[in-house]
């Protein structure tokens, strides 16, 4: 079992679970822990989890372990079938297709609306995210760049100013994380990544919403390639 710290997994996971409160109980702790694991790839999709297992390994009843099964049920990354034991969530390869033709049209709008009210300092912002995945990327940090590019992509959201906006891009994020990370573990994929992202702030700063909004698609375009290629 995977023990989350105070690195940027856990902040991120707290500001998609519970809107950025900390965890203060053990459902909570579990919740993260095993999103984390699913997440990062130590839990595979179609994993059992068990309950007895569980509640041993957190020294606790079976009931908090029901309850964390429960939320990440609801958020799309575990699967309780009647009569059965939970097991992480499966997804085919056509509703990955429709998840990731989804979030290209919200980060669309997102790179729209950053073009057209983005003062200097969100700018600022971003390109101290991109900092951080440039120097991930250039010591194959996989799972570092990819915390670091869910916190960039938030900051995003955060920025476009529009709240109803980012509630459905978060209904998705964690759906979507157990792929993205699967996509950025392609070989190549870091570096590709990290050019995309460096020209996606240029055509920000250079006011250019429809080539942003190009390049945000393409992004997203990109990632679906490779979790098909990895999934095929």
């Amino acid at each position: 079992m995977i023990v989350l710290d105070d690195g940027p997994g856990s902040g991120m996971l707290a500001g998609l679970l519970r809107d950025g409160q900390p965890n203060t109980s053990l459902v909570d702790h579990m919740v993260e822990d095993i999103a984390q694991q699913i997440i990062l790839g130590g839990l595979r999709p179609g994993a059992d989890l068990n309950s007895v297992e569980l509640a041993r390994h957190y020294g606790s009843s079976r009931t908090p372990v029901r309850e964390a099964l429960l939320t990440l049920q609801r958020e799309g990354l575990v699967e309780i079938p009647a009569r059965r034991r939970p097991r992480v969530a499966l997804m085919t390869l056509d509703q990955v297709r429709d998840v990731y033709q989804v979030r290209a049209a919200l980060r669309g709008l997102v790179s729209e609306l950053i073009v057209r009210s983005c003062d200097e300092d969100g700018l600022t912002t971003l390109g101290d995210w991109l900092a951080r995945l440039r120097a991930d990327a250039e010591c194959g940090d996989v799972d570092a760049y990819f915390w670091h590019n869910v916190g960039y992509h938030q900051a995003e959201a955060d920025l476009a100013g529009n709240r109803q906006l980012a509630r459905l891009l978060g209904s998705l994020s964690l759906r979507i994380l157990q792929l993205h990370h699967l996509s950025l573990s392609a070989p190549g994929r870091l570096t590709r990544s990290l050019n995309d992202h460096e020209r996606l702030l240029n055509a920000y700063a250079d006011r250019d919403a429809p080539l942003a909004v190009a390049i945000t698609r393409s992004i997203v375009s990109s990632g679906y390639q490779a979790v098909e290629s990895s999934l095929s």
